[in-house]
């Protein structure tokens, strides 16, 4: 989640520098950092499920999942992103220790404060990876989950809800329970629009 931007330059290489001894996380878009905002309870154990799911089906397949703090390479927009959830089965991908550039999935929890960036040019840039061939979106206030994959040059939405029951990664070959992905969550409040003046 993006709380502000510093209003320094950096390149790539200063960027990765830097946010090796920072306390705290920065996302980079073509040279400004901006630092990320803390997420909700219901963001987090989401995130932690899938996580949790996706590292038991991929055990040994050469394919590694990763949670929020592996960083995302986009290279052809000079951008780094800290996906919620990622999973890469390129080998090129361990050759670097502190991103990827190769991921086959890339999962994003929505929050109110990101969900239009999430959907729009976050989504465009990593539209932007060869690799990628799915890019999940995941309601944090309700059950909803939307797959947008790629398919003969176009991205194909499939969406799930609570009657679903069932979903599917197919980026990874894995087909899970709703229920799974949602246990333990605390649904995050409705978005609220604000009155009109």
């Amino acid at each position: 989640m993006v709380a502000s931007s510093k209003q320094v330059h950096l390149s790539p290489e200063e960027y990765l520098s830097y946010e090796e001894a920072s306390p705290i996380k920065h996302e980079y878009r073509d040279g400004e950092v901006y630092a990320m905002a803390g997420a909700s309870d219901a963001h987090v154990t989401i995130a932690g499920n899938l996580f949790a799911v996706l590292r038991n089906h991929i055990r040994g397949s050469g394919c590694r999942v990763y949670i929020s703090d592996m960083k995302a390479r986009i290279n052809a927009n000079n951008r780094f992103f800290y996906p919620d959830v990622m999973v890469t089965c390129d080998n090129r991908d361990q050759e670097t220790a502190t991103y990827k550039q190769f991921p086959s999935l890339i999962v994003e929890v929505l929050s109110a404060s990101t969900e239009a960036y999430d959907r729009g040019d976050k989504f465009a840039d990593y539209q932007t990876l060869e690799s990628l061939q799915e890019y999940v979106l995941i309601n944090p206030r309700r059950q909803r989950i939307e797959c947008f994959r790629r398919s003969e040059g176009r991205w194909v939405l499939e969406t799930y809800t609570a009657t679903s029951e069932t979903f599917m990664l197919s980026s990874v070959n894995y087909e899970g329970e709703m229920a799974a992905i949602y246990e333990d969550v605390i649904f995050d409040p409705p978005m609220v629009e604000p009155p009109d003046r």
